[in-house]
Formats: structure tokens, C-alpha cells, sequence
């Protein structure tokens, strides 16, 4: 949810200056950099274990540093004024970002809710 609300800001900021001239866009890298500390230290690309128990097999727990990056797009220029914010990919990432925004947060008021009810054991 964090690099959500930062891509929405970066977002935000890119729409703010699409008239700005020399203003570069940014992006917001997470996903990627997550994925690739989950699988890419295993040869055949499946999920690393996680133990759960004090009594379950050891093996070496896992540590995610992966952090949301905001990164400049110098790649690209789309006008004369060498600013290469394009208003329609603003627009349409700020709609997934939305989407995406809204599908982690229904997902974890699924989640508080199981936890509330296991804690409760379904009494209200």
C-alpha cells in the first residue's frame, strides 16, 4: 500500500508539471524489485519458504529489503520544451494505480476481518 500512495503522489506530480518545460517524468519501481528478492535467489524459480514455527524444519529466514524507488525517465522527450510527461499515460496509471490501491486495501480488510473473527471465534 505504501508504494501505492507514493506512486500516487509521483503521479500526481508528473500531471502537475506536464506544461512545466524541462520537467521529467517519474515512475515509481516496487512490484519488480519485490519479485526479484522472492524468486531470483532460487534456481528453479519457486517461492522461498518461510518457517512459522519454532518446531518446523530451520532453514535461513527470509529478508525483504525491497523499498519503493522513485526514478526519473530520461529516455524520452515529447515536446520541444524537452518535458516528456504525456498526459494520457498519466491519466491511465493513475486509473490502475487507483485500482490497484483499492484491490490491496479490500484484501486486507479481509484479512483484519478473519484475524477479528478467529480472535473472537466468531462471536460479534
Amino acid at each position: 500500500m505504501t508504494a501505492a500512495n507514493i506512486r500516487q503522489e509521483v503521479i500526481a506530480d508528473n500531471i502537475a508539471n506536464v506544461n512545466t518545460p524541462n520537467y521529467k517524468r517519474s515512475v515509481v519501481e516496487f512490484e519488480e524489485l519485490l519479485a526479484r528478492e522472492i524468486y531470483d535467489e532460487e534456481p528453479d524459480g519457486k517461492l522461498k519458504l518461510v518457517r512459522t514455527h519454532d518446531k518446523h524444519l530451520p532453514f535461513e529466514p527470509l529478508a525483504f529489503h525491497a523499498e519503493p524507488q522513485i526514478v526519473q525517465d530520461n529516455s524520452t522527450t515529447m515536446r520541444m520544451d524537452k518535458n516528456n510527461v504525456d498526459i494520457d499515460i498519466e491519466m491511465a496509471s493513475l486509473a490502475k494505480n487507483q485500482l490497484y490501491y483499492n484491490a490491496i486495501a479490500t484484501q486486507f480488510g479481509g484479512y483484519v476481518t478473519t484475524m477479528r473473527n478467529a480472535i473472537t471465534s466468531g462471536q460479534q
